[in-house]
C-alpha cells in the first residue's frame, strides 16, 4: 500500500491545491534568492564591465559609483604623464530622470572619450558604437528605445545608434552612453533662460563693487561662468609589467587624487552603497525560507495526523511498523518534492517578467531544496512518533 498515492486518489483536489499553494511559497523564496543575487550583480555589473587597471577619483572619495567624485577634466593629461601609464581616459557617470517616448524614465548616463578611450560599451547587439563626437547614443533596451530613435536630452536630441546589454546601472535602471562633451553638456549646461538670469545676477554683483568699473565687471563675467569641463573619474590602463601599487601611490602623492583597483571599487560598493539593501534582502530571504519550512512541516504533520484512525486499522490487522513508516515518508516526499518542482518550474518561466534582475543560482536552489526536504523529513518523524504510538483500539473508536 502507498498512503501518498492513495491519498492523492481519494482527495485529489485537496492534495493538488496543497502542492500548488506550497509551490507558490517556494516560488517566492526562490524569487527572493534571485533578487538578493540580482541586487549584487546589478550593483557591480558596470564596474566589472568597465574593468580598468585603476579608477582615479577625487581624493578621499569612494567614487564614481559609491560616492560622488568631481575632478577637473584636464587631469587625465597629468595621469597619462606618469611612467607606466599606457592610457588615461576621462569618465563621467550620473543619474537623471527625463521623458523618453512620452514616458518619464529614470536612467544613468555615461560619458567617455569615444575616440579610443576607456569606459564605453564593448558588446553591441544591435546597431553600432558611437562614431561621432556629438548627438549619438548607445542605450540599454530597458530605456524602451530602438535603433534610429531620437531622444531629447537637455538642449539637443540624440540619435540611438546602438543597443547593448553588457551592463546596467547600479540601481537596476537603464544605461545610456554618450560622448564625453555631450554628457557634460547634458549634466552641467543650463538652458538659455537660466544662463541669462545667471549672467544678470553676476553682473549686478560685480557692478556693485566700488573698485570695478562697468567695463572691468563685464570682462570678469565670462571667467566666472560655470565650467562644464568636469569629470567624475579617470580610467587608467597600465603598460605591461607596470607596478599598479606604485603608480597609485604616485597619483596620490603628486596629483592629490585617490586611485583604486577594480577589486577595490567592488569592495567599496559591497561595503557601502549595496550593504544596507543586501542585508535587508538577506534578512527577508532567511525569514521566507524559515516560514516555508515551517509551513511544509505543518502541512506534512497535519496530513499524517489526519490518518491516525487509518493507521490504527492497519495496526489492528497486523501491519508492521516499517510499512507505516514507508507510507508516511512517501507522503512527505511526494508533497515536498512536488511542491518544490512546481515552484522551480514557475520561477524559471517568470523571472524575466520582474522589473529588477532575478539571478537564479543553482547553489541557492539546491540549498533551498535541502532545507525544505529536511523540514519535511522532520515533520514526518514527528508524525511517525505519534503514529507509532497509536493504539489499534482507536480503529474501533477507542
Amino acid at each position: 500500500m502507498h498512503l501518498a498515492f492513495y491519498d492523492l486518489k481519494q482527495h485529489r483536489g485537496r492534495f493538488i491545491a496543497t502542492v500548488f499553494g506550497v509551490g507558490l511559497l517556494f516560488t517566492i523564496v526562490q524569487a527572493m534568492n534571485g533578487l538578493y543575487r540580482g541586487n549584487i550583480y546589478e550593483g557591480l555589473a558596470l564596474i566589472n564591465a568597465t574593468n580598468p587597471d585603476l579608477w582615479v577619483v577625487e581624493r578621499y572619495r569612494g567614487g564614481p559609483f559609491n560616492e560622488q567624485s568631481t575632478v577637473s577634466g584636464f587631469y587625465h593629461y597629468s595621469v597619462k604623464a606618469i611612467p607606466g601609464v599606457e592610457k588615461a581616459s576621462p569618465f563621467i557617470y550620473y543619474t537623471v530622470e527625463r521623458p523618453v517616448a512620452d514616458k518619464s524614465r529614470h536612467f544613468s548616463i555615461i560619458g567617455y572619450d569615444v575616440f579610443g578611450g576607456l569606459g564605453g560599451p564593448q558588446k553591441i547587439f544591435a546597431g553600432r558604437n558611437i562614431e561621432h563626437a556629438h548627438y549619438e547614443m548607445v542605450a540599454h533596451p530597458k530605456l524602451g528605445v530602438h535603433v534610429g530613435d531620437r531622444v531629447p536630452l537637455g538642449l539637443h536630441a540624440y540619435t540611438v545608434v546602438g543597443l547593448t546589454k553588457e551592463a546596467i546601472s547600479s540601481d537596476g535602471e537603464a544605461l545610456v552612453y554618450l560622448s564625453l562633451p555631450d554628457a557634460q553638456e547634458v549634466l552641467y549646461q543650463r538652458d538659455n533662460e537660466e544662463i541669462r538670469n545667471q549672467r544678470e545676477r553676476l553682473l549686478r554683483t560685480l557692478s556693485s563693487q566700488s573698485y570695478l568699473s562697468p567695463n572691468q565687471a563685464d570682462k570678469l563675467l565670462a571667467p566666472l561662468q560655470s565650467d562644464t569641463h568636469i569629470i567624475n573619474a579617470i580610467l587608467v590602463r597600465l603598460k605591461p609589467g607596470a607596478d599598479r601599487a606604485e603608480i597609485a601611490r604616485l597619483i596620490d602623492k603628486w596629483l592629490y587624487l585617490s586611485a583604486y583597483s577594480t577589486e577595490d571599487e567592488l569592495q567599496l560598493m559591497l561595503k557601502g552603497r549595496l550593504a544596507s539593501m543586501a542585508k535587508q534582502l538577506l534578512l527577508f530571504r532567511t525569514l521566507l525560507l524559515i516560514i516555508s519550512v515551517v509551513i511544509v512541516s505543518l502541512v506534512v504533520y497535519t496530513f499524517t495526523m489526519e490518518k491516525i484512525r487509518s493507521i490504527a486499522v492497519m495496526k489492528l490487522i497486523g501491519a508492521p511498523d516499517r510499512v507505516i513508516i514507508r507510507m508516511v515518508m512517501e507522503q512527505s516526499l511526494l508533497l515536498t518534492i512536488g511542491a518544490f518542482l512546481f515552484g522551480l518550474m514557475l520561477i524559471q518561466n517568470t523571472y524575466q517578467l520582474f522589473p529588477r534582475t532575478i539571478l537564479l543560482v543553482s547553489g541557492d536552489t539546491l540549498f533551498t531544496f535541502i532545507i525544505a526536504f529536511a523540514g519535511g523529513i522532520l515533520a514526518s518523524i514527528l508524525g511517525l512518533w505519534h503514529a507509532l504510538k497509536t493504539q489499534p483500539a482507536m480503529a474501533l473508536g477507542g
